[in-house]
């Protein structure tokens, strides 16, 4: 346990780094006069959240994905931008963990799920960004048809009822940008570890 939490800690560093980085050679940050207020919990939330996931499980491989969700989530919430940086190698270790399990259904699940989700974007003309087509994409490898419908489908559901409470809050309003990665990512966190 002690070990986790050591490595909760230096990850913790490593990632909130790396999200740095990533956003100074963005010019397409949302928010980019509010990048350090917009992060002052970045490192607190980081810590805890894998310092407590990590816990939850040995396995390498889903510490590593934990780990991307977890930072994907924050740049989400932080930027509504979800990074190839991180996408990218959350789709090729998920495909190398798949490979031990059941690859084909995974691959199908990475390719109908992000050719719907790229439909949808066409379709909406945008709403739906591509990074969320991505993410989507990279779910697959890890989650398998059945798994990736059910983040699909919550992730929906919790992302559409946080809209509606900031909407009710009048924290936004119904023509504002919202972030649903990180109720996809969080949601994956979830059926990765059950």
């Amino acid at each position: 346990m002690f070990a986790k939490i050591i490595l909760s800690a230096i990850l913790t560093c490593a990632g909130s780094l790396w999200i740095d980085k990533l956003y100074s050679r963005s010019n397409e940050l949302t928010f980019p006069e509010e990048t350090s207020s917009r992060s002052k919990f970045r490192k607190l939330i980081l810590f805890l959240s894998t310092a407590i996931i990590f816990n939850m499980t040995d396995d390498l491989f889903l510490m590593a994905a934990i780990f991307l969700l977890v930072l994907m989530t924050l740049t989400d919430f932080e930027q509504y931008m979800l990074f190839d940086a991180m996408t990218l190698p959350l789709a090729i270790i998920g495909a190398i963990f798949s490979w031990q399990e059941n690859f084909s259904d995974c691959l199908t699940a990475a390719l109908v799920g992000g050719g719907i989700f790229l439909l949808l974007s066409i379709i909406s003309k945008g709403a739906l960004g591509g990074g969320d087509i991505k993410l989507i994409f990279a779910l697959g490898f890890w989650l398998g048809t059945e798994k990736l419908l059910n983040v699909v489908i919550y992730g929906t559901i919790f992302g559409g009822l946080a809209a509606i409470l900031m909407i009710l809050a009048k924290k936004k309003d119904r023509k504002s940008y919202f972030a649903y990665g990180p109720y996809f990512a969080l949601t994956a966190i979830y059926f990765l570890l059950k």
